[in-house]
């Protein structure tokens, strides 16, 4: 029984991130003394499934695209506020919903929760990405990195997570202690906070909205990085990676398309196996 539920476990790498993203939750809402609405989490989480589900239904496709679903929850439950319980169940329908119709050739433009995330926060102007919520701990920061290599490792796409932080700490490096000539204590301050490794580890990562070709990736990557490091140093905007990332996840079908190299497969990312199923994308 047991041999036979770790095989299982191993056979997905979303049931890394799943248990890893649950394990966050717990930790904000016991630990950091988060003031979430379950009302809201549930909504959320309702929502998301639901919508799955529907799109499953109606389009026939694999059962196990719920799981995807389930992460992108998860990822509005880490990293979106807001007053009104309503919005957390429209951040989640633009997220999932938005998979069945902004597509090219069968790549999705955006990030899930990401774009959720965006969209109620500009058209409704009464919600926010809030970083402060995860404090600058440096015990979470291990735990977040930790979990996040693990999956990464799994998914094949450590070298993007990484990536964004080494290029993020060298232009705050540049700036923070030789431009303005701060001490180390700031430069740490500033890339300690929860927020910003899970987005680096958890969300820029995803491997349904970043480009396949390793070097193209990897450039890809770093302007995401410049991005965000311009927009909170020069603008003050508050969640930057996150507006970066929604501005160059529509670029990926295109660059796909120019450097085409291997499909990812969620199922078969533990064998080292993948195919060209788009419809293992939801």
């Amino acid at each position: 029984m047991l041999l036979s539920f770790l095989r299982f476990f191993q056979s997905d790498a979303r049931h890394f991130q799943i248990v890893s993203q649950t394990i966050f939750v717990c930790i904000g809402v016991m630990f950091l003394r988060w003031d979430y609405s379950f009302i809201a989490i549930l909504l959320t989480f309702g929502t998301a499934l639901s919508i799955q589900l529907a799109g499953i239904y109606l389009l026939r496709l694999p059962l196990h695209s719920i799981k995807s679903a389930l992460i992108t929850a998860f990822g509005l439950t880490l990293l979106f506020k807001s007053n009104e319980p309503m919005l957390y169940v429209l951040a989640a329908a633009i997220a999932i919903g938005q998979k069945f119709i902004f597509k090219i050739r069968g790549q999705h433009l955006f990030n899930p929760a990401n774009v959720g995330i965006i969209a109620v926060i500009l058209f409704t102007k009464n919600a926010w990405i809030s970083p402060a919520q995860w404090g600058n701990s440096t015990v979470l920061i291990f735990v977040i990195g930790t979990a996040g290599l693990a999956v990464l490792s799994r998914v094949k796409r450590i070298d993007t997570g990484l990536i964004f932080i080494a290029t993020l700490f060298a232009l705050e490096y540049y700036r923070t202690i030789v431009f303005l000539g701060w001490n180390w204590e700031v430069l740490l301050h500033k890339l300690s906070s929860g927020s910003i490794w899970l987005f680096a580890l958890f969300m820029i990562t995803d491997p349904m909205t970043i480009p396949t070709n390793r070097l193209v990736r990897i450039i890809w990557t770093m302007a995401v990085a410049f991005t965000s490091f311009y927009l909170t140093n020069y603008y003050f905007v508050t969640g930057a990676p996150l507006w970066a990332l929604v501005c160059f996840t529509p670029l990926t079908p295109l660059l796909n398309k120019f450097f085409p190299s291997k499909t990812f497969n969620w199922i078969h990312s533990t064998q080292k196996q993948f195919n060209h199923d788009s419809k293992i994308a939801y």
